[in-house]
């Protein structure tokens, strides 16, 4: 049976991908605030400010394919990658990255694609590009870089920070001229069982079909979720409309895996609702 080191493996997306996966592979993850997962003998403790005890972590778990859904200081994130291509190249193992849109935050006028030249005018996303040419590096049989947009879910912090403003009375910030696109969780579990199941390499955009203003989109998940009109706060930040969307052209999964943007407004009731 593969095995399978989830780096990261206590946040919102590792923890869906250790429930999606652990039936099927022998499957671990890495934990740090979370203390309760120390009772669970495929959990570890580990801090990503502490690269140096990376190679101690693989050595016990000889994983055959590390997912990285790590979060935490840009700089510490990036030489984490580093150390974790070198021993990609020494091993029979592969490498899978969870990068975002960001990569692409410069660019205004049209959606993204996996080849399309990356550039961002934010932190966030120029430590993401840094990282994903570290990976760009290795063999195209050892990596996979997955590109999101944002995801939604039970327990997503997305999900959270609404729950806390509409709670709060508070002004929710929308951006009327932005086009995205956006992900729930279970698709995203989904979508990451095939790309391992079926042994894909490469770039993979992994959003909705379709795509929605933002404005939009949050304005339609609070009426569902919390059954009353939303206190918008618009922020207009250019007068034209601006892409910040990941599509596929090239590495395209099957067509039953992309959701719609209506896909994840039903999540989004069925949350409400307790059902999921």
């Amino acid at each position: 049976m593969k095995t399978i080191l989830i780096l990261g493996g206590s946040g919102f997306i590792g923890q869906a991908l250790y429930k999606e996966l652990n039936r099927y592979y022998k499957t671990n993850g890495t934990y740090y605030s979370q203390k309760h997962l120390s009772s669970n003998q495929q959990f570890h403790y580990w801090d990503v400010r502490q690269p140096e005890h990376l190679h101690q972590l693989l050595d016990r778990v000889r994983p055959k394919l590390i997912i990285s859904a790590l979060k935490g200081p840009f700089d510490q994130l990036l030489s984490v990658h580093k150390k974790l291509c070198v021993y990609i190249q020494e091993s029979d193992c592969r490498l899978m990255w969870f990068s975002t849109v960001h990569v692409f935050d410069t660019f205004r006028h049209f959606p993204s694609y996996e080849h399309d030249k990356t550039l961002s005018e934010s932190l966030y996303g120029r430590y993401q590009i840094k990282i994903e040419n570290e990976i760009l590096k290795l063999p195209v049989a050892k990596r996979v870089i997955v590109r999101m947009p944002m995801i939604f879910g039970q327990n997503s912090p997305r999900i959270q920070k609404i729950d806390r403003k509409i709670h709060a009375k508070d002004f929710i910030e929308v951006f009327p001229n932005t086009v995205l696109n956006a992900n729930s969780i279970l698709f995203f579990r989904r979508q990451v069982h095939y790309l391992i199941n079926q042994q894909c390499s490469g770039i993979y955009h992994l959003g909705s079909s379709n795509l929605v203003t933002h404005e939009e989109l949050m304005k339609s998940i609070i009426e569902r979720r919390h059954l009353q009109a939303p206190k918008l706060k618009q922020v207009y930040t250019s007068n034209a409309l601006r892409y910040l969307a990941l599509l596929p052209k090239q590495n395209r999964l099957p067509d039953h895996l992309y959701p719609t943007i209506e896909d994840i407004l039903e999540e989004v009731d069925l949350l409400r609702r307790n059902v999921i």
